[in-house]
């Protein structure tokens, strides 16, 4: 069956927040999916297979600067491709938008997620200790750079005679 990518909607809550839960030890609570559905600068994605939710992603972004702030897929569907679109997605997104760095945290442990990033081009720039509870473990701050930055006024230039 045919997996699509589209914006979440009011009636995805409830898979969202069962997607969380089991792939996160401390998952977010269903009312903040709610609120990030009705905010400027937030876009909730999420992966659709037959009308059910198999996977999202929460992308926000404050001027050039973007987080990937949940990336999540149910386990069922887990090694299909499905994380890889949705990531590719949320950097199209931020490409659109402008977005000039986007960020994102992971768990030191999490080989999977990180190889998913790596092979995307997001490099680790800082380590945030102990951030994660259930088990306690240090965050990877991983940066892709999407847009290279605009040169300042007159920097690259000919100069004028």
């Amino acid at each position: 069956m045919t997996i699509s990518l589209r914006p979440a909607v009011l009636s995805d809550l409830p898979m969202i927040s069962a997607i969380e839960t089991i792939s996160f030890a401390n998952p977010w609570h269903p009312d903040t999916f709610r609120s990030l559905l009705t905010r400027d600068r937030v876009r909730v994605l999420v992966a659709d297979q037959g009308g059910q939710v198999i996977g999202y992603a929460v992308l926000w972004w404050v001027m050039d600067q973007g987080e990937l702030a949940n990336l999540a897929v149910h386990p069922d569907f887990q090694g299909r491709g499905v994380g890889s679109r949705l990531l590719d997605r949320v950097i199209s997104d931020a490409l659109s938008e402008t977005v000039e760095n986007l960020f994102l945290e992971v768990r030191e442990s999490n080989d999977s997620a990180r190889r998913l990033y790596a092979n995307r081009g997001f490099v680790q720039v800082s380590v945030r200790l102990g951030y994660y509870q259930n088990p306690r473990e240090d965050a990877c701050v991983l940066l892709k750079t999407l847009v290279k930055s605009r040169p300042a006024e007159g920097e690259g230039q000919a100069p004028v005679s």
